[in-house]
């Protein structure tokens, strides 16, 4: 008999996010991805003075703040006609990319792990080590005290990693996440100010020059980080990766094969060379990765709260009038489209356009980053194994973006080496009359675009699509499911009561925490209420 699973919120990142799955023979039937709140920060900022853009914008997400005052700060670049410093790029560069380090160790180890690792075993260690022997004693400690929290609630499961030495390494790690995640922050503060709300960037490059002290000072930290990422984060994915029970995620919560990056990490003043190149891929076809354009992309809103006058815009041209109550609409979020297909965006959308430029040789093997690495990780196999099954689900989203964090924390010793003290960085211009702009950048959860319209030097438009508006889109005018809702058909679900393969794979795409959870009937809706951590 068909049971309605309702995840009411999962996520902070744009507001709430509802998943609805239908679960039929164990297995979910359909699914749907709902945002319940409406921001309405792009009808704030019209009329404003355009630098508020920069400023304003930052207070769309306080988990990622800094990546939408770099695309303000880029989108305002570009209309403004700034000619980027170098120096200016790459403080940019190295402070995204602080922010991807913080951004995915949180992930990881503060929001998913605990998907996977039985934390009660920990009490079971029995082993010398000081270090895990501490480990055990404190959460020995909680347990006895009842106060478990944040490890537990949650879902049962008979899969969770339960070796006790394994589970105490992984439990002492997630302690020690805190720790690397304060250095990623203090990294960024030393150029920007501050973390959240920095202020450190602006239309025409920063505000604080390189120094010998402070790059050394970011210099010290990044080591500690490089060599936790290294011998850290990654084996642990590793370990997570290896369990007999979880290889069915290696395809398990595949979105459909379509992926896309506008690329990330400029590497010279026009932006036109990327460290993260853009591209997209249909059709987990990642031997062909296509070139970007876009003017391909536009917003459905045949199922979002919003007049149909915004049906099929490009965001240059985007409205946000909402409209509450519409029939057939089930969620805040409109549903963006690239050439009217719905895409992946993030860490794996990133990794499998890059690993599908390496392949196929046009990156020249003397510059590829990616592939070399899976190699010397031993995971070449198994990425070859996927991409001729053309599948790629839970997992590989884990892993791509240990991957990813490794290849930008490696990278940003080669900024800080190319920062130039004394030198420009800032560009100043005028606000123009009239004229457009677009900031397209990359954040830890996928691509981000920012557009304004500068009228009578003032903000007449301004519109932005983010990284969980592509990957929890609703469906699009033609019925097609955003990634989210493809990710999720046939996902085993055998026990209703506890849908923790639903969380995995929801968790999967980096959505940031999930609150509660219904149980429903179809039929006399009964209803049973359930924690989720």
């Amino acid at each position: 008999m068909a049971q309605l699973i309702s995840i009411d919120p999962v996520t902070r990142i744009e507001g709430h996010l509802r998943i609805d799955v239908e679960v039929e023979d164990g297995k979910v039937k359909d699914a749907w991805s709902s945002g319940t709140m409406f921001r309405g920060i792009e009808m704030l900022l019209k009329g404003k003075h355009p630098f508020d853009a920069q400023q304003v914008t930052e207070r769309i997400c306080g988990v990622c703040p800094l990546v939408h005052g770099t695309a303000a700060s880029y989108n305002l670049d570009d209309a403004l006609g700034v000619e980027l410093p170098d120096n200016a790029r790459l403080i940019r560069n190295l402070c995204l990319g602080a922010n991807f380090i913080q951004s995915h160790i949180l992930h990881f180890y503060h929001l998913a792990a605990l998907d996977y690792v039985d934390v009660a075993a920990v009490v079971n260690y029995s082993g010398t080590n000081p270090a895990l022997k501490a480990i055990k004693g404190k959460v020995a400690g909680l347990v006895k005290a009842g106060d478990v929290y944040p490890f537990l609630p949650r879902y049962e499961s008979d899969d969770y990693v339960s070796d006790p030495e394994i589970a105490t390494i992984l439990v002492g790690h997630y302690v020690e996440a805190l720790e690397m995640r304060k250095k990623a922050q203090e990294m960024l503060s030393i150029f920007y100010g501050r973390m959240p709300s920095f202020v450190g960037t602006v239309p025409g490059g920063v505000t604080v020059q390189p120094t010998v002290s402070n790059i050394a000072a970011f210099r010290a930290r990044l080591a500690e980080l490089r060599f936790w990422i290294d011998n850290v984060y990654v084996q642990d994915i590793l370990t997570v990766a290896g369990v007999p029970a979880y290889q069915i995620f290696f395809t398990a919560g595949d979105s459909g094969g379509n992926y896309l990056a506008y690329g990330g990490f400029d590497e010279d003043s026009k932006g036109t060379v990327k460290f993260l190149p853009r591209g997209y891929i249909t059709g987990n076809d990642v031997a062909s990765v296509k070139e970007f354009d876009e003017n391909k992309i536009t917003e459905s809103v045949k199922h979002s709260w919003y007049t149909d006058e915004c049906e099929g815009l490009h965001p240059k041209e985007g409205k946000t009038e909402p409209e509450v109550g519409k029939d057939g609409a089930y969620s805040f979020l409109k549903a963006p489209r690239y050439d009217g297909k719905a895409m992946e965006v993030g860490p794996m959308a990133r990794m499998l356009v890059l690993a599908g430029l390496e392949l196929s040789g046009k990156i020249s093997q003397d510059k590829q980053k990616l592939m070399p690495l899976v190699k010397a990780l031993g995971l070449d196999a198994k990425v070859m194994e996927l991409a001729t099954a053309g599948k790629f689900g839970i997992l590989p989203r884990h892993a791509m973006r240990a991957l990813e964090c490794k290849l930008i924390a490696d990278q940003m010793e080669v900024w800080l080496d190319e920062l130039k003290p004394g030198e420009k960085i800032y560009d100043k211009k005028d606000i123009p009359d009239d004229s457009y702009g677009r900031g397209l950048v990359e954040g830890p959860r996928g691509a981000l675009g920012h557009w304004i319209h500068i009228k009578g030097k003032k903000i007449d438009n301004y519109q932005a699509i983010v990284p969980t508006t592509w990957n929890a889109a609703p469906r699009d005018k033609e019925g097609n499911r955003g990634p989210i809702e493809t990710a999720l058909l046939g996902l085993p679900v055998p026990d209703a009561e506890n849908p923790i393969n639903v969380v995995r794979c929801v968790r999967s795409f980096d959505p940031c925490l999930a609150c509660a959870i219904h149980v429903i009937h179809p039929e006399h809706n009964g209803v049973k209420s359930f924690r989720v951590v």
